[in-house]
């Protein structure tokens, strides 16, 4: 999983599961638990639901699984939430023989076993493993029929690694396409700088002058769809120059790599990364360095509730179990696979994937870790991704689908992201991957405020790895005050009582005007107060 830094720039770098982007207005730091006829947010309504049909309830508590970067578990608004091994005391040993050594509050698939400061950050990512794996085999192949059976599906994922390289590469190379957005920008600019009487002006001042006249409203949103709709007090030299780095970094990484990238894991787990079976590697360090992504996960499903301090949590009765396995690059499967097992086999009612990749080389692991999760009666929320992509076509993993068969499995709810109302971007966030068939419902992934790496640290973020958990924040509410649903239970009440979109939304990545029934299964986004009314009285 990889990230980016803020942007002003351009949506088609979006290719990564959080997304840091800036609204038209200012929004409520909770505006995701809003209510939208109250409160005029396209919110989950979760503090509604609180406040009526939860009122003067007691939930029971919900185990919930977080297979990301780590969480900071020092943080304020979490420490108190996070899931204890009640088999393992602290005293650094493997109280409970499970072979994962002081699993304390989880465990991290990327640490090192005899040392607990060591432990993976960067890594590669997964096409150019394979691509570069594989080259010296299949460079010179002109056709699967050249190759004996057992290598060709071998084949097929290595075409399929060059594909995924070679896509990145034209989103990279969009830029290359924009060498009048200098040119374009000096006309904005030419025009604001009269306008206000001065070289240096900020994006506040801009939208005021729109207020002014005809002309000038509309070069003010002109400028603002054209810069990426900045904060206020952003200057026009900070666009301009943030911009300008973006296109030569785009220039400089779009190429296609000439060498194998660094095996930055191996050295460290030291385990054998072909066999699923060497299980038993990693160490108990979760706190590790760039823990921001999985912290700022956690906040958003069970930060403490009227604690008085940072922000609302959507679940009120949850104990966080924190997996480690996604580093600062792509995931490896055998890490995944492992996780989920781990989540299943320690109690986890759901698990939150807030992670993607364009290639798994273990997909069946990784599947069959589902598929035991499916039998254990545990759900699986995961995000959609952020490339703006149709993942009906374009495969992202890990995926719902099987491979024999391409069938759905049950226990798993895939979310795409959704903006506040549809003066932010059409209502869907721009980033945000869809699919009519693969992608099950829409939720809040815009301008998310929640709790990041430090003692008491808190930022907004946006990508479909924030939407994610808060589809898990509310399946969550939903098993801790109706604990008698199972996995697809949940699933269908989340889905049946998510509010259906009837006016058009943009088609993500485009300004094209489509049904959100066009770009997920339900067409509808996701609410705590209707799925909570609805469990009231579900019947299979």
């Amino acid at each position: 999983m990889n990230r980016l830094g803020k942007i002003f720039l351009c949506s088609t770098l979006l290719n990564l599961l959080v997304v840091p982007l800036f609204a038209q207005q200012p929004l409520a730091n909770n505006w995701h638990l809003l209510d939208p006829s109250q409160d005029k947010v396209f919110g989950t309504s979760v503090d509604k639901a609180y406040g009526s049909v939860l009122k003067g309830k007691q939930g029971k508590r919900v185990v919930v699984a977080i297979i990301d970067s780590g969480i900071d578990t020092l943080h304020e608004d979490l420490k108190t939430v996070l899931w204890v091994n009640p088999a393992e005391r602290a005293n650094g040993k493997d109280n409970d023989g499970n072979g994962y050594r002081a699993d304390r509050n989880g465990w991290n698939f990327l640490g090192n076993a005899q040392d607990f400061n060591s432990y993976v950050v960067k890594d590669s990512e997964e096409d150019q493993r394979i691509y570069f794996r594989d080259i010296d085999k299949f460079e010179s192949v002109s056709s699967p029929s050249d190759l004996p059976k057992r290598e060709r599906a071998n084949y097929q994922l290595w075409l399929a690694s060059k594909a995924s390289i070679e896509r990145k590469i034209r989103a990279k190379t969009h830029f290359k396409s924009h060498e009048q957005w200098e040119e374009n920008y000096n006309k904005y600019d030419s025009f604001f700088s009269a306008k206000l009487g001065k070289s240096v002006y900020t994006f506040g001042e801009v939208m005021k002058l729109g207020e002014t006249s005809s002309e000038a409203d509309k070069k003010s949103k002109a400028f603002a769809e054209f810069a990426g709709s900045p904060p206020p007090h952003v200057t026009n030299r900070m666009i301009y120059l943030n911009a300008i780095r973006q296109i030569k970094a785009a220039r400089q990484s779009g190429k296609f790599p000439d060498s194998a990238p660094k095996d930055y894991r191996q050295s460290i787990t030291q385990d054998n990364i072909n066999n699923l079976k060497d299980a038993y590697y990693g160490n108990a360090n979760l706190r590790a360095e760039k823990c921001t992504h999985g912290t700022h996960v956690a906040g958003i499903i069970g930060a403490v509730r009227n604690n008085g301090v940072g922000i609302d949590g959507i679940a009120d009765q949850v104990s966080l179990m924190t997996l480690r396995a996604v580093p600062d690059g792509d995931e490896h499967d055998k890490d995944i696979a492992l996780a989920i097992r781990y989540a299943v086999d320690n109690g986890a009612d759901i698990i939150n994937m807030s992670f993607g990749k364009s290639i798994s080389p273990n997909r069946q692991w990784v599947e069959d870790a589902i598929r035991y999760a499916e039998k254990k009666n545990v759900l699986i929320v995961k995000a959609a991704g952020n490339e703006s992509l149709n993942i009906d076509s374009i495969m992202v993993y890990p995926t719902a689908y099987t491979i024999k068969g391409n069938k759905k499995i049950g226990n798993v709810i895939t979310v795409g992201a959704s903006t506040a109302t549809a003066a932010i971007h059409g209502l869907t966030a721009p980033f945000s991957n869809f699919g009519k068939e693969s992608v099950d419902v829409f939720a809040p992934g815009f301008d998310i405020y929640s709790t990041t790496q430090g003692i008491d640290t808190y930022e907004k973020m946006s990508g479909t790895s924030m939407a994610a958990p808060v589809v898990t924040g509310i399946a969550a509410l939903l098993k801790s005050y109706y604990p008698q649903l199972t996995a697809k239970q949940l699933k269908t009440i989340i889905e049946q009582s998510a509010v259906k979109i009837e006016e058009p939304v943009n088609k993500p990545g485009t300004k094209d005007q489509v049904k959100l029934s066009e770009l997920c299964k339900t067409g509808a986004i996701v609410n705590a107060y209707e799925a909570l009314k609805l469990a009231e009285n579900f019947k299979p």
